[in-house]
């Protein structure tokens, strides 16, 4: 599937995820940015990628100090192409991966670490 295709899916789950968080969540969401990236164009760019990465949560997290900089500001990017590719082409599949993996470092934002956001059946 081309990744425009994807991409609007993806920017439907996302937004329908995020209006469905409790308000407090979602105001607290409001300050991360959500990017959605093709892993396949950025493994030249940043080799250090785990190239099977589904999303990834960078910048300062809530608990954390205000950023100094620009590039500690919250984002959360969504993989896309990895994402479809795990799901195998299913498309309700890769509707609920992209809101678990969304919710998963939305979890990473909020403070965290990977075996609380497990524990809430975000792995």
């Amino acid at each position: 599937m081309r990744f425009a295709r994807l991409e609007s899916i993806a920017a439907s789950v996302v937004k329908a995820t995020l209006a469905s968080l409790p308000p407090v969540i979602r105001d607290e969401a409001a300050d991360c940015t959500i990017e959605f990236a093709e892993m396949a164009a950025l493994l030249d760019i940043e080799a250090d990628l785990d190239p099977d990465l589904l999303g990834l949560f960078e910048g300062n997290a809530r608990c954390d100090p205000l950023p100094a900089a620009a590039d500690e500001m919250p984002r959360i990017r969504l993989f896309l192409d990895n994402l479809w590719d795990d799901c195998d082409g299913d498309l309700k599949t890769y509707r609920d991966e992209v809101r678990i993996t969304l919710l998963h470092e939305l979890g990473h934002y909020l403070g965290l670490n990977e075996d609380q956001v497990a524990a809430l059946g975000l792995a």
